[in-house]
């Protein structure tokens, strides 16, 4: 049995400054994570510190997009009318990840610092350079069929777990933070790392440092976007490939302003800005999504087992951009 000390923090402020004085101190929000790794026996706090204090609101931001507090549940970000009538991606991605009793305790900040779901890593007697840097990967040479095809590298090749954040990624969405040092923004595309040489280091994050909000930009043509998530099966399984899409197009054919996102591929939720440049400016058509796909997918390795997921992620894109492109998605 583990033994960790447990602490209930009231605000962002108070939870800091535990942090601060804690001995190998987690942050705990809706503890679908963290308490899993505990019960594996690969996190081993100390000091456990109570977060879900922090804010629970969903407010309008003076941008004109949406403030969403750190502790607000998954289940209450996806139901809120703004944001599905705004950000309908949202609110698909969320619904797409989870079963109903883990959305209505995780919680958006816990959610976009999830770790990996690798079997290797949840496995004490495999080889993993998260657990161990420089303990080698046994996926690279082991059953790898849900591994990244893109930005991996010889360290590590597994994916990030969360649906939400590839729509966060896809929107734009701007992660607020509060440490011993201050306040600081960072974009949610820039938050988590690609693995290189230390995939144990997942975000830009410095130790204590808390996520207190997240802001999505008012990006009008957001209301036209949906999520697309391929799985091995229908129910609540993590995504083979899955692709955030938000789509404008001008009354010539021709699309205005695109935002396009993939997960189940990557160390991060993958942007996809080299095929947003393909597609801007461009007739809303077959080929053109096609020549988008092909372009973002042009880097990317297959493992043993997962080499088929490059030319699926390449259909998905151009489904969910035909779709898109067809008819403005109907509000959940």
């Amino acid at each position: 049995m583990i033994e960790f000390r447990y602490e209930k923090a009231k605000d962002a402020a108070s939870a800091i400054q535990m942090f601060a004085s804690g001995d190998r101190a987690h942050y705990l929000a809706g503890g679908t994570n963290l308490v899993d790794l505990m019960r594996e026996n690969i996190e081993r706090p100390e000091t456990v510190i109570d977060v879900t204090g922090l804010s629970q609101t969903i407010e309008p931001h003076e941008s004109g997009g949406i403030l969403i507090g750190a502790a607000v549940k998954n289940t209450a970000l996806a139901a809120h009318l703004g944001v599905r009538e705004r950000f309908p991606v949202l609110t698909r991605a969320i619904l797409a990840g989870a079963s109903g009793q883990i959305r209505n305790m995780a919680t958006v900040g816990g959610n976009i610092l999830q770790r990996t779901r690798c079997n290797y890593f949840y496995d004490e007697a495999a080889r993993c350079n998260k657990r161990d840097p420089s303990a080698g990967c046994d996926a690279i040479g082991g059953f790898n069929r849900t591994h990244a095809i893109l930005g991996a590298s010889p360290a590590c090749v597994a994916t990030h777990p969360s649906d939400m954040c590839v729509a966060l990624a896809a929107l734009d969405a701007t992660v607020h933070l509060e440490g011993a040092n201050g306040a600081r923004s960072i974009k949610l595309i820039d938050l988590h790392r690609l693995p290189g040489g230390r995939p144990d280091v997942e975000t830009e994050l410095v130790p204590g440092e808390l996520i207190s909000a997240v802001e999505l930009p008012p990006l009008l043509f957001a209301a036209n976007s949906t999520y697309r998530k391929v799985r091995d099966r229908a129910s609540f399984a993590f995504a083979l490939v899955s692709v955030a899409a938000a789509l404008e197009v001008g009354e010539d054919g021709a699309i205005t302003d695109v935002r396009l996102a993939l997960g189940g591929v990557a160390h991060k939720p993958w942007r996809a800005t080299v095929a947003e440049q393909e597609l801007r400016g461009a007739p809303a058509s077959e080929e053109t999504f096609r020549r988008a796909a092909e372009a973002e997918l042009k880097d990317a390795v297959g493992l043993r087992d997962n080499a088929f997921k490059i030319e699926l992620t390449k259909r998905v894109i151009v489904n969910t951009l035909q779709k898109l492109a067809m008819a403005p998605v109907a509000v959940l």
